[in-house]
C-alpha cells in the first residue's frame, strides 16, 4: 500500500512516516504540508491512500478532499483530526473521506484506518460522536431514503413503529421469528442503528411515512 502523508507540522509528519512505515506492506511515498500541496503530490505520486489533517493554514482539508478524488481518482482519502465532533465527521463523509481517525488514536486504530480505506471500507475512530451519527443516518433515511427499503422490511418497520413485538409480526405476517429477526438485523444496518431501542426510535420517527 502506497500512503501520502498531509500534515503543516513536520515532526508530526516525521513521526507519522516512521509509524506507517512500521506497519507490514506499507510505504510512504510522499509528503506534503498543505492541501495544494497534497493535491499536487498525489498527482505526481499516484497514492492508495492519502492520510490528510483536517485543520492546516489556507485550505483546510474539506476543501482539498473533491480536488484529491479528481487528481488521484483511484486513491481513499483519511482523514485526520484533533477534533472528533459528529458534525466535521459528517461532512468527511459527505465529501468522500473513507475514513477519520483523532489524532489520540492509538497507533493500531491508525493502521485499520489505513488498511480499510485501502480495501473500501470506511473506518471511524471509536472516540467519534456514534449516537449521533447514527441519529443522523436515521433521520436521512425517515426522509425518504426508507422507501428505498425492501416492500416487506417497510412492512416490518412499520409495524415495529406501531408497537408490534417480533412473535407478534411473525404471526401477523406469517413468516418465522427468525425470519423476522434477520429483517430487524438489516433494518439496524441500513438505518445506521445501534441497537433495537435506536430501531424502535427511528420507526416510531418516521412511521408516518410507511
Amino acid at each position: 500500500m502506497r500512503v501520502l502523508i498531509c500534515d503543516d507540522h513536520t515532526l508530526i509528519r516525521a513521526g507519522l512516516r516512521r509509524l506507517i512505515e512500521s506497519f507490514d506492506g506499507i510505504e510512504v511515498v510522499a509528503e506534503a504540508a498543505s492541501a495544494d500541496e497534497a493535491v499536487i503530490r498525489a498527482g505526481e505520486a499516484l497514492p492508495d491512500v492519502v492520510l490528510l489533517d483536517l485543520s492546516m493554514p489556507g485550505r483546510n482539508g474539506f476543501e482539498a478532499l473533491a480536488e484529491l478524488h479528481r487528481t488521484c481518482p483511484g486513491c481513499a482519502v483519511v482523514i485526520m483530526s484533533m477534533h472528533d465532533d459528529a458534525s466535521h465527521v459528517r461532512e468527511a463523509l459527505a465529501r468522500g473521506a473513507k475514513g477519520f481517525v483523532v489524532k489520540e488514536a492509538a497507533p493500531a486504530e491508525l493502521e485499520i484506518a489505513l488498511r480499510a480505506a485501502f480495501a473500501g471500507r470506511t473506518f471511524l475512530s471509536p472516540q467519534v460522536s456514534a449516537p449521533q451519527l447514527a441519529t443522523t443516518r436515521a433521520a436521512t433515511a425517515g426522509q425518504g431514503g426508507v422507501h428505498a427499503l425492501p416492500p416487506r422490511q417497510r412492512e416490518i418497520l412499520a409495524a415495529i413503529g406501531a408497537g408490534r413485538s417480533t412473535k407478534q409480526i411473525a404471526a401477523d405476517l406469517g413468516i418465522s421469528v427468525k425470519t423476522v429477526e434477520t429483517h430487524r438485523a438489516r433494518l439496524m444496518d441500513a438505518l445506521g442503528c445501534r441497537n433495537a431501542t435506536e430501531l424502535l426510535r427511528t420507526a416510531m420517527r418516521i412511521h408516518g411515512d410507511l
